[in-house]
């Protein structure tokens, strides 16, 4: 068996969006809203299960399988909620059922006029080299790609 480690790292990622705070809440609090944006693309994910308990204490969960790829579990609690304003919550990721993964996530809104500024801070530990802080990096700015065009629609 090879060594264990950790590396730790923090990212700070920020967006504008021109829908108001409560608009971008509901697109993480609304489970019909997440799934637009929140997963692999259609054609290249295939998802085996999904669920969302929006509240404090509540659970997240997004189990699923890349194509030709490897399997993803991605299982989040949600610590604060301030409706409009911000979620903290943390998680973890497994791959193929190693653990490549602990993070903390924060996200926060401020009404800038008729639109939103997103600021989301990761810090995260990723264990034993199965994982890497600027793919999640990455991953993450996709993510925030995919919820801008979510909430274009």
């Amino acid at each position: 068996m090879s060594e264990r480690n950790v590396t730790h790292s923090t990212f700070v990622l920020e967006r504008t969006y021109p829908q108001g705070p409560a608009r971008v809440f509901r697109a993480f609090s609304d489970p019909a809203l997440k799934a637009k944006w929140f997963g692999g693309a259609d054609d290249k994910w295939t998802e085996k299960e999904k669920s969302l308990d929006f509240r404090v204490g509540g659970r997240e969960v997004s189990k699923g399988k890349f194509k030709d790829g490897p399997k993803i579990e991605f299982e989040a609690t949600y610590w604060d909620i301030v409706p409009d304003e911000r979620l903290v919550y943390s998680y973890w990721m497994t791959m193929d059922g190693k653990r490549i993964s602990v993070s903390l996530a924060t996200i926060e809104l401020k009404a800038t006029g008729k639109s939103t500024r997103l600021r989301l801070t990761e810090q995260g530990a990723y264990l034993d080299g199965f994982d890497d802080p600027t793919v999640r990096e990455k991953g993450t700015n996709d993510l925030l790609d995919a919820l801008g065009r979510s909430l274009a629609e």
